[in-house]
């Protein structure tokens, strides 16, 4: 089951189960460069707030802000919690 949010134009999540229970995959496309350690530091604060054991989450950026892609995180989140559950 795949689901997934687009609120803002420049960013689009996408979860879904898959794979082990134990760990997330992510993956990030994005246009902008350098920014690896910001990626690094949002995803690892919303993985630690959430169970995202079994998730596979794509997420395809134009230059979304942190504050951004952590709102459109929780949002997939929360749909794809429903649509699982």
């Amino acid at each position: 089951m795949l689901c997934g949010v687009v609120g803002s134009g420049n960013l689009e999540v996408l979860m879904q189960a898959g794979g082990d229970h134990t760990y997330c995959c992510v993956d990030i496309h994005t246009s902008v460069r350098d920014f690896d350690q910001i990626w690094e530091s949002v995803i690892t604060s919303f993985a630690a707030a959430h169970q995202l054991g079994g998730t596979h989450i794509t997420i395809n950026d134009m230059g979304a802000t942190p504050a951004v892609v952590n709102l459109r995180l929780a949002q997939a989140f929360a749909q794809y919690n429903g649509v699982t559950q």
